[in-house]
């Protein structure tokens, strides 16, 4: 690395010969360099410059026109979509309106369902009670009526001697054969 740059003080330290040598202002020289690198890509890079620019244009346009068609779309999904939410909000409201208007008549057919059972319930326990009570009443007439017979067989018993008994025999008899004669 040395050597090049040796090699170029070197250089900057020869006598000028004539019309050529190194010119070591360096504003003069950057002007004229510049000068001449400008010109040229203007002269050469205009038509690639003008290429590009003219490219990235057509792409931008394009890229634009693609967008609007895109947002064209979009709308008209967007109204579609909003057409379609409307219809299922119209047909929710229904529904709900439909499910409340079942869930009253679900309602009303449980509360008569309810009433009939326990209109029915109460009949039926009420003719328990008097199914009950009449057995239970039998029940009394009987144990009534088998004390009666023991108390009358108990006075009978002892009222009645031999021939007393003889005697409602045969009349007994008597009426149990009258009875047989008219069969």
């Amino acid at each position: 690395m040395k050597n090049v740059t040796h090699s170029f003080v070197f250089l900057a330290h020869w006598p000028f010969a004539g019309s050529f040598g190194l010119n070591t202002d360096i504003l003069a020289t950057n002007l004229i360099n510049l000068t001449v690198v400008v010109g040229v890509l203007i002269f050469f890079g205009k038509g690639v410059l003008k290429d590009l620019l003219d490219n990235r244009k057509q792409r931008i346009l394009s890229t634009i026109r693609n967008s609007e068609e895109l947002r064209k779309g979009t709308l008209e999904q967007l109204e579609k979509a909003r057409i379609r939410l409307q219809k299922v909000e119209l047909e929710a409201d229904e529904y709900r309106m439909n499910g409340y208007s079942e869930i009253e008549r679900e309602k009303e057919n449980l509360i008569n369902a309810t009433s009939i059972s326990l209109e029915q319930l109460e009949k039926s326990k009420n003719e328990t009670l008097y199914f009950e009570k009449q057995r239970a009443m039998n029940q009394v007439r009987q144990q009534g009526f088998q004390q009666a017979v023991q108390g009358a067989l108990g006075t009978l018993n002892s009222c009645l001697n031999t021939e007393l008994h003889f005697r409602t025999i045969r009349a007994n008899i008597g009426i149990l054969g009258a009875i047989e004669w008219k069969r």
